[in-house]
């Protein structure tokens, strides 16, 4: 465990919980539905997640002391294997920024069911998402569908990273709208993934 972690004091119930080792796992929050407002309850439970920056803006804001600018960074996190985070974040400088939009993202962390969708495969390994799935942010709309295995990412380059880092190996996907607007394209296919829980099933949980 980290310095900080080993410092950390948790100002939630749920915090208190994984702290004291009562929760153990990130599925029983999710059972529960309990909402996450601490980053280190992620850093515990899911200690390997991967981050990437997939957007930085400069915005500027005016105020009475004159033109105020700051950086807006939009980062995805994810431990390939099931789950998924969002997140933005803004500062002064970038460092910042990217340290805000990674606490950020680790409490929009959601669960991905991974499953063999299609018909032309029928394997049974979790590599792609188990039926058509759709996400919209602002114009932007995206669709999965189920790829048999090998297909790969049939997708986009800005939400391939989305994809991976949830742990989808084989889609084949479908986009409409202002999809370069990269923030919008990227929350459109966080929310296709989060999606894919629309529907539970109790065994969905035995992992």
């Amino acid at each position: 465990m980290s310095k900080s972690l080993d410092e950390w004091v948790p100002r939630t119930k749920l915090g208190r919980l994984v702290r004291e080792g009562h929760i153990t796992s990130i599925d029983e929050i999710f059972q529960q539905a309990l909402p996450i407002r601490e980053a280190e309850i992620i850093d515990i439970l899911l200690p390997n997640l991967r981050e990437e920056v997939v957007d930085i803006n400069l915005v500027q804001k005016q105020t009475d002391a004159g033109e105020l600018s700051k950086f807006k960074v939009t980062v995805v996190v994810g431990n390939e294997n099931g789950y998924i985070g969002i997140g933005e974040g803004k500062a002064r400088e970038i460092g910042p920024a990217i340290r805000i939009a990674i606490r950020d993202a680790k409490m929009n962390i959601v669960p991905v069911r991974l499953g063999c969708g299609s018909w032309e495969c029928g394997c049974g390994t979790p590599h792609s998402v188990p039926f058509r799935v759709e996400g919209k942010a602002g114009s932007a709309r995206v669709v999965l569908f189920p790829a048999p295995r090998g297909t790969g990412l049939v997708a986009a380059d800005t939400i391939k990273v989305v994809l991976r880092l949830a742990g989808v190996k084989d889609v084949r996907s479908f986009s409409k709208g202002h999809t370069k607007t990269t923030v919008n394209f990227v929350k459109a296919t966080y929310n296709a993934l989060k999606n894919t829980y629309k529907i539970v099933a109790p065994y969905d949980w035995a992992r």
